[in-house]
């Protein structure tokens, strides 16, 4: 393998090591039973920047390591997650499908609103939505990432 996928590779299994550990920290969480209680939402509200983050930074090294790179523009990360549902090929499949993007998209637009929300009051019922979502999204994206990985490996053969 190209020294450049295999570095893709690692970062890539690294991140969806960090994505697993964040699903396990909310494995035990029921959307319905979350409520307005501060420190839960905060909780909750902190893992889901983080499963996006982790995803977010699996989709960047694959944009750069493609050389499909956006640059510091406006909106850059609303287009890398379109991105990722784009085949490429013959340079790269996708790498999610239209359900793992409506769900990340989701995860996306809640991350921006955690990260500028000072000073705002966390919604539980925005919460509760987007941890569904998020747990939804254990059941696809690791899937598909490593289905990527398989094109991956096969790209020396």
């Amino acid at each position: 393998m190209d020294e450049k996928y295999l570095v893709l590779d690692r970062r890539i299994r690294k991140d969806l090591e960090i994505l697993e550990g964040l699903w396990a920290e909310l494995a035990d969480v029921e959307p319905a039973s979350v409520e307005s209680d501060k420190k839960e939402l905060v909780f909750l509200a902190y893992n889901l920047h983080g499963l996006y983050s982790a995803a977010e930074n699996i989709f960047r090294n694959i944009s750069d390591a493609f050389g499909n790179q956006l640059g510091d523009q406006t909106g850059w990360h609303a287009e890398l997650l379109d991105r990722m549902r784009l085949d490429l090929t013959p340079l790269r499949p996708a790498v999610i499908d239209d359900a793992a993007f409506d769900q990340l998209d989701e995860l996306r637009r809640f991350r921006h609103l955690f990260r500028a929300a000072y000073g705002i009051k966390l919604d539980a019922e925005r919460v509760r939505l987007v941890l569904r979502k998020a747990l939804t999204l254990r059941e696809r994206l690791p899937g598909q990432v490593r289905s990527f990985l398989a094109f991956l490996e096969n790209l020396d053969s």
